[in-house]
């Protein structure tokens, strides 16, 4: 009978035979295998991030949720003219800047947003879906939610799928809801 296959802890997704999280068998104790005694690499922290822009999405959040900036800068294309928008602030361009931000923001702790509502429009190299990000933030009244409207851009590069641009609109109390059924007037 067939071995089965271990899946991937997070991405839930199978792995090949003979793999385990990415260390080859190479016949070396672990702690000597090529791929742990190698450097670490944004690239290489992302190429276990998965073929889609969704598998991308799902790393990004999770890492913005763990307060994890090397696994959030993983997720990034290594481009110069990557960029981010927070809410209010600034456009950052490139990844020196957009880690710098983000190494502030997880300085008072992890960010938990949810991504929900996603609408999407994909091609064969880029993908742009549109989120509502449900963030939990610590009030004097207590813990409450903030709704931000993102938008995430990924492209099709040669280490695979990755982020190169994030834009979110200035936060609110309240969930917004979506226009879809208002006529569109173009101006």
């Amino acid at each position: 009978f067939p071995r089965p296959r271990p899946k991937h802890p997070r991405l839930g997704r199978l792995l090949p035979h003979g793999r385990d999280m990415g260390r080859a068998k190479s016949g070396l104790p672990p702690s000597l295998s090529p791929l742990t005694a190698m450097p670490k690499t944004p690239f290489r922290a992302a190429a276990a991030i998965g073929g889609t822009a969704d598998d991308v999405e799902a790393a990004f959040y999770e890492a913005l949720q763990r307060g994890d900036v090397d696994a959030l800068m993983a997720c990034w294309a290594d481009e110069d003219e990557v960029f981010c928008v927070h809410p209010g602030g600034p456009r950052l361009v490139g990844a020196v800047a957009i880690r710098a931000a983000f190494e502030q923001m997880f300085a008072n702790g992890a960010i938990h947003a949810t991504p929900a509502r996603v609408r999407k429009i994909e091609s064969l190299a880029s993908a742009v879906h549109n989120v509502l990000e449900r963030i939990e933030v610590l009030t004097a009244e207590g813990p409450r939610h903030a709704f931000v409207l993102a938008t995430n851009v990924y492209h099709k590069t040669a280490q695979g799928w990755r982020l190169v641009a994030h834009h979110a609109s200035p936060g609110s109390a309240r969930e917004p809801d979506d226009a879809n059924d208002t006529p569109q007037v173009l101006h």
